[in-house]
């Protein structure tokens, strides 16, 4: 495969052309790299990735708060050089991402004006604060600043650097007429507005040499009105390509589009390689593509293509850091596929560290490492959810006795409707790869088996795990007989008609509307609340995606509404005082969840007992895979 022949970034030799993409860790308080994020970088360097570029760290903190990590002092450099060693010792390189800052993007200060290109510009997350503009001098300040963190990550034995100029921060502020209204060498022509960091460039290679390689990330198209268009993203390519770097890393859009730019999954697979192939074919410098190439094939066909010369995966390494391995070994159907969730994201931007939906180890890759069992107990798993399956795998890795007592004729649970509709197939992937696992492991699963307090308990099992999930809620709702729930129509028992209204605008009533409006003429979600998705807990990038996805598709909003009565052919809803019709042949319910779990109660203080997942409470697929995998890994 073109994935693992070597490559060469400056006089940096490559083991392969997979990349680990740039992405956040939690820092220690001064800034320096945590022992957990040293762990979880070596991490990916055992799974076989060809080079790791960390996660921005912020050159000075004169103008902003650190964002994660910072590179601005000598002592910053003993945790970097560690965590460099370790990669280094399962050969794997290492390129330090470097910024002057997040400009307007800064998320964590709702009082103080952050610093931008122009004062024209205005927070993106809090949009009532006008930016300042950074004078010539502190462009200067910030200019040597990157310099000598260049250095910094020299001397604790980088491979190279990568300059962070993308996706609406700072320097892609410098570079977009949209944020950048200055008028004078900074502002104007392309030329200009690139200069901050075509003197970086400079700044960097008389610092650091002109052997010590620079990746250039940058925007080449935003996808916004009045934003960058690909024509002038190909023409910064051709002049970073004069100003002396090493490799330009293709990325596209901006946090008014964010999951154009961070993937989610409602985005379809390799969605920015139309970027990827127009600045290759504009540039002699080795280019490297991201954007869902979760994919195997995808990424190989990139290499086959020559749209690139090396593939970046982000939240794909977070979910399995063992990717490169597994396709090298052939052994694609071992991947721990990512579903898009951004529940990493999520966690990043809460304050909290990154977590992984699909994958309990990731950024504790030491501490949550399983345990061979002491005795081989019996485990009995109730549920054939994501939450009951991931209990059984763990079992079974631990050594465990176990046995998956599942209700139905299928393994999946609740999953089946979340992964129904087609934007959400790698739900559906996950659930393939689940069920994969529980057979690779031997575990004895018993369909078509409810469980019962007596038939538990006369099986006498060391450990219940009661994992039953959650059924959908039908609101008391004058003539509810005449609809139907939203699952039903998600996974095609029923068949809509022309006029469809969901009722209840919350993620699960949003994705049925969408998947709806690709099989009926008109579709209208009516929400009690102000806005949809108010209930939603998930990152921006999701919610940006699937209401851009509503609107293109044409999907009506009523909210700030109560639905009265459902009729044949119409329902009736009041907003305020006002009392409309709606003209309806197909009622659709999204009215949230209940859990499940009438057996905790007959079975609590009789056998070892937990509950995970919806069964505790209705939550998310994190919730169940993580409350499952502990449950395990803790139980002796």
């Amino acid at each position: 495969m073109d994935l693992f022949k070597r490559g060469r970034i400056g006089n940096v030799r490559l083991k392969n052309r997979i990349i680990m993409a740039p992405m956040g860790t939690k820092p220690e308080s001064d800034g320096s790299y945590s022992t957990n994020s040293i762990n979880y970088f070596e991490e990916r360097a055992k799974g076989g990735a060809g080079l790791i570029i960390t996660g921005a760290n912020i050159v000075s903190t004169k103008y902003e708060e650190r964002p994660e990590n910072e590179l601005s002092d000598f002592h910053n450099v003993e945790k970097l050089a560690v965590l460099i060693e370790r990669c280094h010792h399962h050969g794997t390189k290492v390129f330090v991402q470097i910024t002057p800052g997040l400009g307007r993007m800064v998320y964590a200060d709702p009082y103080t004006p952050p610093y931008s290109a122009s004062d024209q510009a205005y927070s993106f997350w809090f949009p009532n604060l006008k930016c300042r503009m950074l004078s010539v001098d502190d462009i200067h300040y910030l200019t040597e600043r990157m310099a000598y963190s260049a250095s910094l990550a020299k001397a604790a034995g980088a491979d190279g650097i990568e300059i962070h100029g993308y996706g609406g921060y700072l320097l892609d502020q410098f570079h977009s007429r949209l944020w950048n209204k200055r008028t004078d060498e900074y502002g104007g022509t392309l030329e200009n507005r690139l200069r901050f960091t075509t003197e970086i460039i400079t700044a960097i290679k008389q610092t650091c040499g002109t052997d010590f390689p620079i990746s250039m990330k940058f925007t080449a198209y935003h996808g916004i009105e009045g934003g960058r268009e690909l024509d002038e993203g190909v023409a910064m390519a051709q002049l970073f390509e004069k100003a002396g770097v090493s490799a330009l890393h293709v990325d596209v859009g901006c946090y008014e589009v964010w999951y154009k730019a961070i993937t989610t999954v409602y985005e379809k697979p390799m969605h920015q390689l139309f970027a990827a192939r127009a600045v290759k074919q504009a540039v002699s410098l080795p280019v490297i593509m991201q954007g869902k190439l979760n994919d195997p094939k995808d990424a190989e066909s990139v290499l086959k293509n020559n749209d690139a010369d090396f593939v970046a995966l982000a939240h794909q390494m977070l979910a399995d850091p063992y990717w490169p391995a597994k396709v090298k070994a052939g052994e694609f159907d071992r991947i721990t596929p990512c579903i898009g969730c951004n529940e990493c994201l999520l966690g990043g931007f809460s304050g909290k560290h990154y977590y992984c939906t699909v994958n309990p180890l990731c950024y504790a890759e030491k501490d949550y490492q399983l345990t061979p069992a002491p005795t081989t107990k019996r485990i009995l798993v109730i549920g054939g959810g994501p939450g009951g399956m991931e209990a059984a795998i763990t079992a079974a890795k631990r050594g465990f006795y176990v046995e998956l007592w599942e209700k139905g004729t299928a393994l999946g649970g609740n999953m089946f409707v979340a992964g129904a509709p087609d934007f959400k197939h790698d739900v559906m992937k996950y659930v393939d790869y689940l069920k994969r696992e529980v057979m690779r492991h031997n575990v004895i699963v018993r369909y078509d088996h409810a469980a019962t307090a007596v038939t538990v308990l006369a099986a006498k099992f060391d450990k219940v795990i009661l994992a039953t999930g959650s059924k959908s809620k039908l609101p008391p709702i004058k003539g509810i007989e005449n609809a139907a729930q939203a699952e039903d129509y998600l996974v095609a028992k029923k068949t809509p008609g022309d006029n469809v209204v969901v009722i209840g605008g919350g993620l699960v009533g949003c994705e049925a509307a969408l998947d709806l409006s690709e099989k009926s003429k008109n579709v209208t979600i009516v929400e009690i609340l102000d806005d949809i998705l108010v209930t939603a807990i998930h990152s921006k990038n999701n919610d940006l995606s699937l209401r851009d996805h509503l609107k293109a598709a044409n999907v009506k909003l009523v909210t700030g509404a109560k639905v009265e009565e459902i009729k044949p052919g119409m329902i009736l809803f009041s907003q305020g005082e006002q009392k409309e019709e709606l003209k309806c042949d197909t009622a659709v319910v999204a009215a949230g969840y209940s859990a499940v779990d009438s057996l905790e109660a007959e079975l609590e203080d009789k056998v070892d007992l937990t509950t995970i997942g919806d069964a505790a409470a209705p939550r998310k697929i994190m919730n169940a895979v993580h409350e499952a995998y502990h449950a395990v890994r803790i139980f002796e």
